[in-house]
Parts: structure tokens; C-alpha cells; sequence
């Protein structure tokens, strides 16, 4: 059986990929990208929040501050790396 603070924690990431993707929007393919970049974000934060030993937010064992961070972060990042360029070019 499943630990449910793994549960917990997998609910939020995914949480935070499916935010992300409704406020970026995108198709299903960028979804999918955005939930994964949401898990290993959050997983990247609660690590890095355990080993400072950041207590604020946390839930249990699962440092939530951080986490929340790492997630947001590397989604921000995702985006940047895999959006469409929109610079406008002169035709002159």
C-alpha cells in the first residue's frame, strides 16, 4: 500500500502541472510535459527544503515551501525552453 503522504504530495504536483497548463494552455503533448516537470520540480523542492531543513510549510515530512518553489520553478523553466518564439520579423 501507498504511503499517503507520497499520495499527498503526488496530488499536489500534479496540482501545480494542471495550473500551470490551464493558465499556459498548450495541447496534450505540453500537458503531459507540464504534470512530469510539476512532479520532478516538487520532488527536486523537497529534497532541497530536507537537506536546508526548512521547516516552514511543512506538512508532516513534506516540505511544502520548497517543493511548491522547485515545481513552480522548473515549470517556468519548461515553459521558457519549449515555447513558440513570437518575436515579430522585419520583412524589409
Amino acid at each position: 500500500m501507498l504511503n499517503p503522504i507520497f499520495i499527498f504530495a503526488f496530488v499536489i504536483a500534479t496540482m501545480f502541472g494542471l495550473a500551470f497548463h490551464v493558465i499556459m494552455g498548450g495541447n496534450a503533448r505540453r500537458m503531459v510535459l507540464f504534470i512530469v516537470t510539476g512532479w520532478l520540480g516538487f520532488l527536486l523542492g523537497q529534497y532541497i527544503g530536507g537537506y536546508l531543513g526548512v521547516t516552514l510549510l511543512k506538512i508532516g515530512v513534506v516540505h511544502l515551501l520548497p517543493a511548491s518553489a522547485g515545481a513552480i520553478g522548473l515549470l517556468i523553466f519548461a515553459h521558457v525552453l519549449t515555447a513558440d518564439p513570437t518575436t515579430p520579423v522585419s520583412r524589409r
